[in-house]
């Protein structure tokens, strides 16, 4: 979760564009969002919900995304460390499961996170320099924050500054060679306001989408940075988990579902997955 110099945009739009056939033309016409109600969203994702459990969560050996990211760090990140998570906006299920193994501080451009209460300090920061001496952590983390990142260079050598030696750095962030990734390039962030909660099946008071840049999103990529940093790659995994934005309707779902039946058939399609997970780490003082 990262501001304005990673630029993130808190604001939400009133209206957007829609194109309408008029004859040979084609009119614009301003709608408003707010004239759409919640609930036709709320509605149809209600509809698809027994798709989701027919095909992925009544399934013996079911796992999302969280669970395996939640055990990545947990068996990464020694007891009683020193942790300090990245973006960790308000109150969520990653900051808890690290608070059940350590001490967790909180750093976020956005104030929400000085209300997460999973957080042992808070505090805000400027999504440049983390405001924390050289060698402060055993460990860090960040959960869907590289996406937002406008200057990956610059994170991970902050990252590399304020671990330990021997400490470790877990993130998920999306794979940028994926469909939905492809499709948030190609769109305004404005659409992403208007419509990704909602693809999402999420409630009206979900928090807006912030701005995505993707400039740390390939599995070379990645270990590009990491090394650069002077980290060392440890894992770099990708998954594909059930097809979330297909919540909207039968006929987004049946097509996402085929995709990633289709990805994981193979690890030669691993590469088209939309999770990646890293861990890298420093060196220990020899």
């Amino acid at each position: 979760m990262v501001d304005a110099k990673f630029g993130w945009s808190m604001g939400r739009p009133k209206h957007f564009a829609a194109i309408r056939p008029t004859s040979m033309r084609f009119r614009i016409r301003v709608i408003s969002i707010e004239r759409i109600p919640f609930t036709i969203y709320s509605k149809t994702s209600e509809m698809t919900q027994h798709l989701f459990e027919k095909y992925y969560f009544s399934r013996p050996g079911y796992t999302g995304g969280t669970k395996p990211f939640h055990e990545i760090c947990i068996s990464r990140i020694g007891r009683e460390s020193e942790i300090l998570e990245i973006g960790a906006g308000p109150s969520n299920q990653t900051t808890e499961a690290l608070s059940r193994i350590g001490s967790v501080t909180c750093v976020d451009v956005d104030p929400e996170v000085l209300g997460n209460a999973f957080c042992s300090k808070a505090q805000v920061f400027d999504g440049l320099r983390l405001p924390y001496p050289d060698s402060s952590f055993d460990a860090c983390v960040s959960n869907w924050v590289l996406e937002h990142v406008e200057h990956p260079e610059a994170h991970f050598k902050e990252v590399a500054r304020v671990l330990r030696p021997g400490g470790v750095y877990c993130f998920r962030t999306p794979n940028l060679f994926h469909y939905v990734t492809i499709g948030s390039r190609l769109t305004p962030h404005s659409i992403h306001l208007a419509a990704a909660n909602r693809l999402r099946g999420r409630g009206s008071d979900a928090h807006d989408p912030y701005q995505t840049f993707y400039r740390a999103n390939t599995r070379h990529r990645l270990d590009r940075l990491i090394q650069d940093s002077g980290l060392e790659t440890n894992l770099l995994q990708l998954m594909e988990p059930e097809p979330s934005y297909g919540r909207l309707h039968a006929a987004l779902f049946y097509p996402m579902m085929m995709y990633e039946r289709i990805v994981n058939s193979t690890k030669f399609l691993s590469n088209f997955r939309i999770i990646i997970f890293g861990v890298c780490t420093k060196a220990k003082l020899s």
